[in-house]
């Protein structure tokens, strides 16, 4: 699912704009975004976290030129989901949807 067809299903679901609906998911995402780059983690209950996680420097190699590349040490974001929504996921009709999809590449 796009961005896109989240808006219009909020648009119809709600009776809302499209433009309103629109202007308001990418204020959330702004927000969300600039909470993350001041360092800030953002919590939503019941569908999870948005957290900052740190990795540690690490040495990689270049296999082009076969030398060692120091890496270092980073920050990036990372969506946790919360217990519930992994739950929901877990017992829903997706999983069954998925098998359906993935018969149909083998049998092809």
């Amino acid at each position: 699912m796009t961005k896109a067809e989240v808006i219009a299903e909020i648009a119809q679901k709600t009776g809302i704009e499209k433009v309103d609906v629109s202007e308001t998911v990418e204020a959330f995402f702004k927000v969300i975004k600039n909470a993350m780059i001041e360092g800030d983690n953002v919590y939503v209950r019941g569908f999870g976290s948005f957290v900052i996680k740190k990795r540690a420097e690490k040495t990689a190699r270049n296999i082009s030129k076969n030398t060692a590349i120091i890496i270092p040490e980073h920050f990036i974001p990372s969506f946790k989901p919360a217990k519930v929504f992994v739950e929901k996921v877990k017992n829903s009709a997706a999983k069954a949807k998925m098998a359906a999809a993935a018969e149909e590449k083998i049998e092809m």
